[in-house]
């Protein structure tokens, strides 16, 4: 599932040109019968399979071993993919891309045993309010939205500053060639080469657009007198 997204766009780039890495494990391998068994009933009864503790621990073990010390310590770095996760946002992005290693286990059916987070994992994250099969592609959200953090993945530092949710604002609405299209004019200001004036317009055009579709979001941003 992993191979695609990983082999397109930014997140080949990174990895090309060795900003990243990324590994990607399978917890059958840590297993020590000859089904590779993964999952079990659930004890007290209930609908779907669970996953079993052992392979889980000793995948993260694992590599948590090939880890320094130092980097093993650092903080919330082993990330369990669940609905009952935190809300995945931006600042959440911002943060995971300070450490240098993350550990993301993919929860899967009715979920992981309940001692893999109490004794495992370091953070849940979730990135919405809905059931997905497996937490692989909520994985390869996370994943995608670190990576571009990644000093030196993008073109230009500047380029994640302004996205939408990055400053708690939507992001402003963007033009490009031609000026004119199908009667619909790029607003004269962009045109003009007044650098400060596009810069209000773009900030304008950002709380506007926050207060149009999602108000919600104004209520935590930080307006000063006049924006607000």
């Amino acid at each position: 599932m992993f191979q695609s997204p990983l082999s397109a766009s930014i997140c080949k780039r990174a990895i090309d040109q060795k900003l990243v890495e990324v590994k990607i494990h399978n917890i059958r391998d840590y297993t020590h019968n000859k089904h590779h068994t993964v999952d079990d009933y659930p004890y007290g009864g209930g609908a779907g399979m669970v996953l079993k503790p052992e392979p889980i621990f000793e995948a993260v073990e694992a590599i948590g071993a090939d880890i320094s010390h130092q980097q093993e310590i650092d903080g919330r770095t082993v990330i369990l993919l669940t609905p009952q996760g935190r809300p995945f946002s931006q600042q959440i992005a911002l943060e995971l891309s300070r450490y240098s290693h993350l550990i993301l286990i993919c929860g899967h059916y009715e979920g992981v045993d309940e001692r893999v987070r109490e004794h495992l994992v370091t953070d849940e994250v979730s990135i919405g309010d809905y059931v997905l099969s497996g937490g692989e592609l909520a994985a390869m959200v996370l994943l995608d939205a670190v990576v571009r953090l990644v000093p030196g993945v993008l073109g230009s530092a500047a380029s994640p500053i302004d996205d939408s949710h990055a400053t708690g604002l939507l992001e402003y609405p963007q033009y490009t060639r031609p000026p004119v299209y199908r009667e619909w004019a790029v607003p004269e200001v962009l045109l003009s080469g007044n650098h400060a004036q596009i810069a209000k317009w773009h900030h304008e055009q950002a709380i506007a657009r926050t207060r149009e579709r999602r108000p919600e979001l104004l209520e935590k941003a930080n307006l000063n007198l006049r924006e607000k």
